[in-house]
């Protein structure tokens, strides 16, 4: 994604992985017939000739005045996760990339988890010697409290193995704020409660000058979602409330002129909800 300009601030993302993925892998309701409906719109920056979804994992990254913010921190190197494909023991050079745009582990202030997913807090560890270490030690990392709280207290094994090699390690080291899901990181950037997808989702507010821009999280995964916000992913812990909040955020949004980043949508990841009947549809752009 080329750089954002939004007054003061300015945004960028940093990719670890992109690809196609298939699309009920994510959102069961998302059958090649109801997704082909959509191949005018989506195509070919979100679908491919196979008609899969092209989507990305990467951060973003927020330069403010005397503030450099990491939003969301991927998969990670090194980390089990049961066998489990694609995210079992990933070996990519993401730091690498994320120091060659200019942000080496040392310059970032701030790590933001929209939520505790596996592919939301990767790189908040690496591996050390054996163990498992915060990755930006100059940091102060932010969790909402309601989602910690969630999340801590599940006993399920794949959960539990993310929070000790990903999460708790940077509690127990002191680098970690438990703040509200509306937490304000400065007058211009800010958390807006988007639960659903997780009990304590929070999407990012970022308005610079006359621009404003919201990174989404996981409230929406794919930009087809918009015009079907009632696709739920199979990873929404609450799909009612996901599916409302989804709704509320389009209307929201909707001919605003305010750019949505989405956190996996694929290249070029910014664009705009516009109104399209009785939904929306994501109208990408090319960052400026």
């Amino acid at each position: 994604m080329h750089p954002i300009e939004l007054g003061r601030l300015s945004v960028v993302a940093v990719v670890e992985r992109a690809g196609p993925t298939r699309p009920t892998w994510l959102l069961p309701d998302a059958t090649p017939e109801a997704v082909e409906r959509h191949r005018s719109w989506l195509a070919p920056n979100f679908l491919d000739d196979k008609g899969r979804f092209l989507q990305s994992i990467h951060s973003f990254v927020v330069q403010a005045p005397g503030l450099t913010l990491l939003v969301d921190t991927c998969v990670g190197n090194d980390k089990d996760r049961g066998g489990r494909q694609p995210f079992h023991m990933m070996h990519t050079a993401f730091l690498e990339d994320l120091a060659a745009a200019g942000f080496p582990p040392e310059s970032i202030d701030v790590v933001l988890c929209t939520h505790l997913h596996v592919d939301h807090v990767g790189w908040n560890t690496r591996l050390d010697g054996g163990r498992w270490v915060p990755t930006f030690p100059r940091a102060r990392y932010l969790f909402a409290k309601r989602e910690w709280e969630h999340w801590s207290a599940e006993p399920e094994p794949d959960t539990a193995r993310i929070m000790a090699d990903s999460v708790k390690p940077v509690l127990d080291a002191g680098l970690a704020d438990l703040v509200a899901m509306d937490h304000r990181i400065s007058s211009e950037i800010w958390l807006e409660p988007t639960p659903g997808h997780t009990p304590g989702h929070a999407s990012v507010r970022l308005e610079g000058g006359d621009r404003a821009a919201v990174i989404t999280g996981d409230l929406m995964h794919h930009p087809v979602q918009a015009a079907e916000p009632e696709w739920g992913s199979h990873f929404d812990t609450d799909l009612g409330e996901a599916r409302k909040t989804r709704r509320a955020f389009c209307e929201r949004y909707a001919g605003t002129g305010a750019l949505v980043l989405g956190t996996h949508f694929h290249h070029p990841t910014a664009g705009r909800i516009v109104r399209h009947g009785e939904t929306w549809r994501f109208a990408a752009v090319e960052p400026r």
